[in-house]
Order: C-alpha cells, then sequence, then structure tokens
C-alpha cells in the first residue's frame, strides 16, 4: 500500500514498531488477537488494526502538501478535514479556515470565495450542489479533494444499480458529511433514501408492503429522501449502499432484513431476488471492516476495563465505543489530558453527547488489565500518548522506549 508523507507529530515510534511486527507476522491479516504490553503490574492489550486509514492518510497528505506549496493563498476546508480535533486544530492553526460546520451550517459564505481561492474537499466528500458552487466561482478543485476513494467506490456502486433501475437505499447518519455527499451522488440518478437504523427500516418496510399509508411517509422520513419521490413505485426495486463508517454488522443486518422483506412480499425465492433487490455487496470501507474486526478479537481477552481514543464526533470510532461498552467498562477519550490522574478520568458519554468524570476507573489489583483501540482518524501519536499517560500511575521497570526496542527486534 501506498506510503504517505503524514507530519511527523502524527507518527508514533512505539505503534509504528507493533504496527510493522504484526504486518510482517501476519501478512493476509487473518489474526486478530490483540498485542499484549507488559508493564508487569499494568497489561495493555492493543486491538490488531486500529489508526490512520489509507483515506485519511491521503487527506492529510494533501491538506499540509497544499499548505506548503501555496504560502500567502487564502486556503479553506469546505468542514472538518478529518474528525480529529487535532488534526483540525492544527490546519486552523497554519490559516486554514472552515466554510461549514460538520452539520454542513454555512461559517463563511460561498459568496465570499475568489477563482484565486483554495478550497479543499475533506475526506467525507461533499455534493454536487457545492461541487457546482466551487466550480461556477471558477474554483478548482480537483488537485484539492481528498475524497476517501472507499467513499468514491459508494458512489460508483450507487450509480451501477441506478442503472438498473433500482432505488438507492443509504444505511448511514443523516447529517453526517459524507452520507450527505452520498446522498447527493446516489439520488441525481435514481430515487434515493437514508435509514439511519435497524427502526428506520422497518418503518421503511410497512411502506413496502403497503402496511402504511403512503400519506404519512413525507413526514416520518422527512429529510431522508430524495426529490419527487414516490413510495408507490420506488420501492419496488430497493438496492442498500452505506456510510462506510457505520457497523458491518449494523448494515448487513439491515440489508438482510430488507431483503427478506422483498422475498415475502413478492412470493420470490432466492434465484429470483435481483428482480427486486440488488446485490450490493458491502461498501464497508477495509479500515472499518478491520478495525471493527479487531475489536471483536480485542474483547475475547478478559480485561478490567476498555479505552478507545478517537474524535467524539468520528463515526467509525464512536461504533468501537458501542461494540466495547456492551462488554465492559469503556472510557471514549480523545487525548491522553482526559486522564486526569490515576483516579479520576474525563471521558465522553456517547448517549448524552457529554463529557463526564469517572472516578476509581482503575481498578486496584495487580495486574490491571485494559483493552486499547482507537478510530481511523485519529493519529497514533495520540495513543502512545495515552499509553505512557496510564502507564506512569504503575511502578514498573519498563517504560515506551524499552517497548520499542522489544517490539523492533
Amino acid at each position: 500500500m501506498k506510503q504517505f508523507d503524514v507530519p511527523i507529530i502524527y507518527r508514533s515510534p512505539l505503534i509504528a514498531a507493533i504496527k510493522n511486527k504484526r504486518r510482517l507476522q501476519d501478512k493476509m491479516k487473518k489474526d486478530f488477537n490483540p498485542t499484549l504490553l507488559d508493564f508487569g503490574p499494568l497489561q495493555i492489550y492493543l486491538a490488531r488494526h486500529f489508526g490512520f486509514c489509507y483515506g485519511v492518510e491521503n487527506a492529510i497528505e494533501i491538506a499540509f502538501r497544499t499548505i506548503e506549496q501555496n504560502p500567502g493563498k487564502r486556503i479553506f476546508l469546505l468542514s472538518e478535514m478529518i474528525h480529529n480535533p487535532q488534526v483540525n486544530a492544527d490546519l486552523l492553526e497554519k490559516g486554514v479556515r472552515f466554510l461549514q460546520d460538520t452539520n454542513g451550517k454555512q461559517v463563511i459564505p460561498f459568496e465570499s470565495l475568489t477563482k484565486d481561492d483554495i478550497v479543499i474537499i475533506p475526506a467525507f466528500g461533499t455534493t454536487l450542489d457545492i461541487e457546482k458552487k466551487l466550480k461556477d466561482t471558477g474554483i478548482k478543485t480537483e488537485q484539492y479533494n481528498t475524497t476517501c476513494p472507499f467513499v468514491e467506490k459508494v458512489w460508483n456502486r450507487s450509480e451501477q444499480i441506478a442503472k438498473n433501475n433500482y432505488t438507492v437505499v443509504v444505511h448511514g447518519k443523516p447529517t453526517h458529511e459524507e452520507t450527505r455527499a452520498t446522498f447527493s451522488h446516489a439520488s441525481v440518478h435514481t430515487a434515493t433514501i437514508i435509514v439511519n437504523d435497524m427502526a428506520d427500516a422497518v418503518a421503511l418496510a410497512r411502506y413496502m408492503t403497503g402496511e402504511k399509508n403512503s400519506d404519512r411517509f413525507a413526514a416520518e422520513f422527512a429529510g431522508k429522501f430524495s426529490e419527487g419521490f414516490d413510495v408507490s413505485k420506488d420501492l419496488e426495486r430497493i438496492g442498500v449502499v452505506n456510510q462506510t463508517t457505520m457497523l458491518a454488522g449494523d448494515t448487513q443486518e439491515i440489508a438482510d432484513f430488507l431483503k427478506q422483506v422483498m422475498l415475502t412480499r413478492y412470493n420470490l425465492d432466492e434465484n429470483r431476488i435481483s428482480e427486486r433487490f440488488a446485490d450490493t455487496r458491502d461498501t464497508l470501507c477495509y479500515a472499518t471492516h478491520d478495525n471493527q474486526s479487531a475489536v471483536y478479537g480485542l474483547l475475547e481477552t478478559e480485561a478490567d476495563l476498555a479505552i478507545v481514543v478517537g474524535g467524539y464526533n468520528s463515526s467509525n470510532t464512536s461504533h468501537l465505543v458501542e461494540l466495547c461498552e456492551a462488554r465492559l467498562a469503556t472510557y471514549f477519550i480523545n487525548d491522553a489530558e482526559k486522564i486526569i490522574s490515576g483516579s479520576q478520568i474525563r471521558h465522553f458519554d456517547l448517549h448524552n453527547k457529554m463529557e463526564m468524570i469517572t472516578g476509581h476507573f482503575l481498578p486496584q489489583k495487580d495486574p490491571v488489565k485494559i483493552l486499547m483501540t482507537s478510530g481511523a482518524s485519529c493519529p497514533d501519536a495520540l495513543v502512545e500518548g495515552v499509553i505512557e499517560k496510564i502507564s506512569s500511575f504503575f511502578s514498573s521497570g519498563k517504560n515506551t522506549d524499552a517497548l520499542v526496542h522489544e517490539f523492533s527486534h
């Protein structure tokens, strides 16, 4: 895989040594057992796969190269480059400005842009409407487009099934930048609707079967369907694609459910399912799949708690938190500084969307066992920082430098 020129501040000698050793030992990526960092009284189990993915490294490289090569020019990002506060703060510090917030609310008017400005399209991609606005202004976006190739793969798959007269069902978070972009690219080719979760899929199925009157559809799915969507005909043939960072199991469950609805509704057998349901296969990106599979492998290890590192508005990271917290006490943090002391941690509560402080999060036992992973937009340096912070609370003859030596040989 291509090696990207990512700022050294995001790198970690320890994590690089670990990942390189695991890569050499497991070239086919079939071993999802975690890596043990043994400090004696503290044992940290690192997920087999975590951290920056191809799309994120590509986006960061393009963004920082653009800044370096264009001194004196006004440089804008459509919205957050990736969902990581440190990376976005670094870009802001270098003079880059955001045109929108992560929900698409305008911060700087497009009307204030000129053809001499540079606008970087983030890894999530953007809508066709925004692309047109930029091009009409005379701004050339091609060179500064960091859209992840795995997101573009979903757009291409949507276009392919649209040509065969299927409606596109997007499994994603309606307000997420990527889902808004995918919805835009799909809806230009065919009728498109977003389902956020299984509850949405079940509600949609009731319109597919005629159980619910179509008069209620517009209110129930407000903001989630394309213009001119006709419930009476646009739900007769469908295909499911997804926001690439959703839980793989959730997407599969939704697709299987809607497929079964079609089999029952039209009295079909499996051999004829393509008459009503497109074979979209899995449009989840490789990194999301690997990171989630690695967490399942991680959870096979008995431990006292889990720590997940990443941006609080990162979709892929949030799903890793959900997997972990279903099994054991889990703390979602975006920086080592959130670990206040050996007895207090400030962490993000996914359900109430707020930070909270928990006391006595480290048990009084020997050894303390911690599971750890991070999201696809989280720099490895942050993970190493968390490891160093936690290990500082324990009396151990081993430090991270010793571990670097250990994993490099």
